[in-house]
C-alpha cells in the first residue's frame, strides 16, 4: 500500500464513519458501476483479434489504477468487475435496447439515492466528492478494504479505517483544510 493511497483513504474515512452509510455505499457503488458499464456493454469492440465490448475497454484504466494503489484490493475489485461486466453482458444479450436503458436509469437512481441517503440521513454530512473529486475512485477501494477487514485480513488497513479523525468543522474535510490556500502551479 503506497503512501498516497493511505492519505486518500484516511481522508475518505472521515466521511464514512456510520456503518449504515457504508452499507448504502456498497449498494450505491455496485449499482452505479453496473449502470456505467451496461450501455457500453452493447457496443462490441474488436482489438488485436479479441472481441470485447466498449465497457471492458473503458474500465481497464480504472482497474489498473486500483491495482497500482493496492495490489490485493485491486485484484479483488478486478474479480468483482469481471462479475459485473458479465452481468451487464447478460442483460444486454437478453433484453431489448429500451429495457437495457430502463434498467440503466433505475440503477442510476437507486445508486445515487443510496449515496445521498447514506450521507444525509446516516452520516449527516456532505459527500466526500464535494471537497475531493478523486474520492469517486476511492469508493470501491474503501468498500473492498472494509470487506477484507471484516474477513480478518489487512490489519494495516484496519488501523487507517478505525482512526479517530481530527476535529473538523461539520461538512468540511481534512483534505480541504490541509489544501486550503495552497498554490497549485497549474491552476
Amino acid at each position: 500500500m503506497n503512501a498516497y493511497f493511505r492519505r486518500q483513504l484516511a481522508d475518505y474515512v472521515e466521511y464514512h464513519r456510520d456503518p449504515w452509510n457504508c452499507a448504502m455505499h456498497v449498494f450505491g457503488i455496485v449499482f452505479l458501476f453496473l449502470a456505467a458499464v451496461l450501455p457500453l456493454s452493447s457496443w462490441p469492440v474488436g482489438a488485436f483479434g479479441i472481441q470485447t465490448s466498449a465497457a471492458t475497454i473503458a474500465v481497464l484504466p480504472v482497474l489498473i489504477y486500483w491495482f497500482l494503489l493496492d495490489a490485493a484490493l485491486g485484484a479483488a475489485i478486478l474479480g468483482v468487475g469481471v462479475l459485473l461486466l458479465s452481468v451487464a453482458a447478460m442483460i444486454v444479450n437478453h433484453s431489448t435496447a429500451a429495457a437495457m436503458w430502463s434498467i440503466t436509469a433505475v440503477l442510476i437512481v437507486i445508486g445515487i439515492v443510496s449515496q445521498v441517503v447514506g450521507h444525509q440521513v446516516f452520516e449527516r454530512r456532505q459527500p466526500a466528492l464535494r471537497d475531493n473529486p478523486s474520492h469517486l475512485l476511492l469508493g470501491p477501494m474503501f468498500v473492498m478494504a472494509k470487506l477484507f477487514i471484516a474477513l480478518g485480513f489487512r490489519h494495516d488497513l484496519a488501523v487507517i479505517l478505525q482512526q479517530v479523525p481530527q476535529a473538523a468543522p461539520h461538512g468540511a474535510s481534512l483534505y480541504a483544510e490541509k489544501h486550503q490556500g495552497e498554490v497549485h502551479p497549474h491552476s
